[in-house]
């Protein structure tokens, strides 16, 4: 394997079973990028922030995003890869970096399973007790309780990654029809509140310039990309799909399909609720808004529905980490285990349980480690920036790689170079000013979710620790990831799979 040149792929790679198609894509995109649970939970947040402005700010991050998802669908068209921004950064930029966009986006992707389990626990507590259950075996059940809402949700947890085990065509199986069922349910409440809602529309609401201030704008804009992250889960069972161009339709159109869910619920909860109730609820906002606008037991569907995308995005975060960790153990990057494929299944088993058994870990030490639950709320608050700096490295690597289309194909080095550039310029100053703000917020560090200091060392701490890893694969392991430091021009033919070679411009 040290003859190979740069960027070859090792001979008699594991190979995944080729089994979806473009609905199947979608269903676990949309799945992981969990719409309910975006609006129930994200919108009241982001209210806090820029107040009656959720559709400007989610129509704004939707811009780069957009210039993200060209970035993740041109490459996919000329690489199809499991690791995908792992792969593409590593070879068009430096394979350092592209470790790091692979190991960021595995830790911060554990971190919120963690975090969703407890949530999924809890949205199953409230809805027994609407149901009129309040107690199971002499035991009072409630919603706020940590150690209620965690082991039931780790059972949750525990089902959706036997399930994922069993192949990625029965989870998007299932993931479909929870996902019908969600959006019927959030279709029909929020058209609802859009027409009956006791709040006049504004279209001071669409416009970006009333935001308070730059932070607000800023730290509003990442947490409505951490509103989209997900969509790039159609593009990690890319080595799965039937055809390579079906994963870019089904990353393109679920895509699509959020920014309409997130403008109709935005408009729908600002024609509900009020700015207060908005921010004062916040990861509650789903209940309360199902709760004015119906009574039980129609109150309880859009709780039903959260608890479904709850579900949904516990697999579909199992399923792309695991893919991830696939490609990086078959560079010899990560250890073996992570690559063994199920000669019964067609799937990383071995892997996708172990992702499972760590999030399991993670979700169980809150229950002893005290400030372990708030660790966790900081690190998805301060995922943004994270997945910003993931997003723009991807983006960055396309860029680079087509930037011969701006000589050839004026028309294509727009789409190809410039747009995936600007994005990749905005979401890294957006991550750098959330960043300096988090800095400039306080003069002391203290282990709290409402320190910026912490907030600002969670985001550094996951990427420092990608490094201490990379170095780990680069001279313990020998990886040939890491044959040269230096990237590679990625424009050059024989970087490519043979198959591609034709259309990598």
């Amino acid at each position: 394997m040290s003859d190979l040149p740069f960027g070859a792929d090792p001979p008699a790679r594991p190979a995944l079973r080729k089994s979806l198609g473009v609905l199947d894509g979608i269903a676990i995109a949309a799945s992981s990028t969990a719409a309910t649970t975006s609006i129930g939970i994200g919108l009241g947040v982001t209210a806090g922030v820029v107040g009656l402005h959720l559709p400007a700010i989610m129509l704004l991050a939707f811009l780069p995003i957009l210039g993200i998802a060209g970035a993740f669908s041109r490459l996919n068209r000329v690489e199809p890869n499991a690791g995908n921004g792992y792969v593409w950064v590593g070879r068009s930029l430096s394979p350092w970096l592209g470790f790091m966009v692979g190991w960021v986006n595995i830790v911060a992707t554990l971190a919120f399973l963690a975090y969703t389990t407890a949530v999924t626990g809890s949205a199953l507590i409230q809805l027994a007790g609407e149901a009129g259950l309040h107690r199971v075996a002499g035991l009072s059940l409630d919603p706020g309780s940590t150690a209620q809402t965690t082991v039931v949700g780790i059972v949750v947890l525990i089902a959706v990654t036997l399930t994922a085990v069993t192949g990625v065509r029965t989870a998007a199986r299932l993931q479909t029809g929870l996902l019908v069922f969600e959006y019927v349910v959030l279709l029909g409440f929020c058209g609802y509140g859009i027409v009956h809602g006791p709040h006049a529309f504004s279209l001071s609401w669409f416009d970006p310039f009333a935001i308070p201030s730059a932070s607000a704008l800023a730290q509003g804009m990442l947490l409505s990309v951490f509103c989209y992250w997900g969509f790039e889960a159609a593009f990690s069972v890319n080595e799965e799909v039937r055809d390579p161009r079906d994963a870019s339709r089904a990353g393109i159109i679920t895509l699509l399909t959020m920014l309409a869910l997130f403008l109709i619920g935005s408009v729908a909860f600002q024609r509900v609720l009020s700015e207060p109730e908005l921010a004062g609820h916040g990861a509650q906002g789903l209940a309360y808004f199902g709760d004015r606008l119906a009574s039980q037991p129609l109150a309880a569907l859009p709780l039903v529905a959260l608890m479904f995308s709850a579900v949904a995005s516990l697999q579909a975060g199992v399923i792309p980490t695991a893919r991830a960790m696939f490609a990086m153990s078959r560079d010899r990057t990560l250890g073996p285990v992570w690559s063994k494929v199920s000669s019964r299944y067609g799937t990383p088993a071995a892997g996708t349980l172990l992702i499972g058994a760590l999030a399991t870990v993670i979700a169980a030490l809150a229950l002893v480690i005290p400030r372990l639950a708030d660790m966790i709320m900081a690190t998805v608050s301060a995922v943004g920036i994270v997945v910003a700096l993931s997003y723009a490295l991807t983006a960055l690597a396309a860029a680079v790689r087509f930037r011969s289309l701006l000589r050839e194909d004026w028309r294509q080095g727009v789409r190809a170079v410039v747009l995936p550039a600007l994005s990749s310029v905005a979401l890294l100053g957006l991550g750098g000013y959330l960043g300096w703000s988090f800095y400039s917020s306080t003069d002391h560090f203290e282990l709290s979710a409402n320190n910026g200091w912490f907030l600002l060392s969670t985001p550094l701490v996951m990427i420092a620790s990608g490094f201490v890893a990379a170095a780990w694969a680069r001279w313990v392991r020998r990886s040939p990831y890491f044959r040269t430091g230096d990237g590679t021009d990625a424009d050059a033919p024989h970087l490519l799979p043979a198959a591609h070679r034709e259309t990598a411009h």
